[in-house]
């Protein structure tokens, strides 16, 4: 059984952005889609619902391409090999696309990223500790990627780790149940009707 004491957790809501998953956004334009993605939604708006009437708090994360002089983007080389498709206004500081999605609204703390790991030079551990949370229930994408690295990042830094398997989602499916697996060394694994039970109890 999972027992919570939710004045002391953060739900982090990993990169679920309206230029990651709306149809209009800058992967939904290119076809960049995936239905283990999109399934994630409804499941982490009932871990979101339970953890805001229990009193915890909603941690949002957001990959941002950071403009620079002209407000062309930086964008790293391996993503530029990765997703050549990116363009200047995608991601951008304070835009829809950045945003996290409606179905998920509102966060109690937004932290821009600029990396895999959330906590890369990032204010999320000031605003996590700040906030007094010591125990972290993980959902998002990609496992494999910013959700695996700010897990690790958080279980460094001494943090209380809890993953949804099924509250999180890769472009492949073998690359999620792997990551998973490597993750349940260093975090709790649950499902999110297990983790929005908790909050209920």
């Amino acid at each position: 059984m999972l027992k919570f004491d939710p004045a002391t957790i953060g739900f982090v809501i990993c990169d679920m952005q309206n230029d990651f998953l709306h149809k209009e956004g800058a992967y939904g334009r290119e076809g960049q889609t995936a239905s283990a993605i999109s399934d994630l939604i409804p499941r982490h708006a009932a871990v979101a619902d339970a953890a805001r009437a229990a009193g915890a708090w909603i941690v949002s994360t957001h990959f941002t391409m950071v403009p620079m002089k002209g407000g062309e983007p930086y964008i790293s080389d391996h993503l530029k090999k990765l997703r050549p498709f990116l363009k200047k206004g995608d991601f951008k500081p304070g835009s829809w696309g950045q945003a996290l999605i409606d179905e998920l609204q509102p966060a109690d703390l937004t932290i821009e990223k600029v990396a895999f790991s959330a906590f890369f030079n990032s204010r999320l551990e000031w605003g996590l500790r700040k906030a007094g949370l010591d125990t972290l229930i993980f959902g998002g994408i990609v496992t494999n990627g910013g959700v695996a690295s700010t897990v690790r990042d958080a279980h460094v830094r001494d943090f209380h780790c809890v993953v949804l398997e099924d509250g999180c989602a890769a472009f492949n499916d073998a690359a999620h149940k792997d990551t998973i697996g490597s993750l349940s060394t260093i975090a709790t694994i649950a499902s999110c009707a297990d983790v929005a039970a908790a909050f209920k109890a």
